[in-house]
């Protein structure tokens, strides 16, 4: 998954949100229902994905499916990462990016699940995610660094929280 190729597609459309806040609505998204549907997602990030051209279009549903895949099949590897730019990218920009990395799994999570009933530790952890999206970007020094690296290791962590707590739910409702 590049970062960049992602932002380069979603600037040329015109899109409203880059690459780290489209992939936290998916990741969202497919926290609450595991199958959830790729075009969704799309017409989310762009008006009109007509306009896409097919590499582009197979690129992000690329994406999508291989988050999909790295959440469902959670094994010792730890192989889920938030889509974010690489760690010799300004420090500032990879901040900004897990800010709004958060703020678009928030979203991803309300577009699936609509009611305010949080199972388990997920209003918890959405919670987090809200201060998280209030994070200061005016960062530089190593301190900072080690800070990021730990932050995003709890978001990467928080993730299989609300993902684990939404199939918990799932398996207990009547189908």
């Amino acid at each position: 998954m590049t970062y960049r190729s992602v932002e380069a597609i979603l600037e040329q459309q015109d899109a409203d949100i880059g690459a780290a806040e489209a992939h936290g609505i998916a990741t969202g998204m497919l926290c609450v229902e595991i199958r959830a549907d790729a075009e969704n997602w799309l017409r989310e990030l762009i008006d009109d994905e007509q306009q896409l051209i097919d590499e582009d279009k197979a690129l992000l549903h690329g994406i999508f499916e291989k988050t999909r895949v790295l959440l469902e099949n959670q094994n010792e590897d730890f192989a889920f990462d938030l889509l974010m730019p690489e760690d010799d990218d300004p420090l500032d920009e990879q901040v900004e990016a897990l800010r709004c990395w958060c703020q678009g799994f928030l979203f991803g999570v309300g577009y699936a699940q609509t009611g305010s009933d949080w199972p388990g530790d997920t209003a918890e952890v959405m919670r987090d995610m809200i201060e998280l999206t209030k994070i200061d970007t005016d960062v530089g020094d190593e301190d900072d660094e080690n800070a990021l690296v730990e932050l995003r290791e709890y978001v990467r962590a928080a993730v299989f929280t609300v993902r684990d707590q939404f199939a918990e739910l799932g398996q207990s409702q009547p189908h």
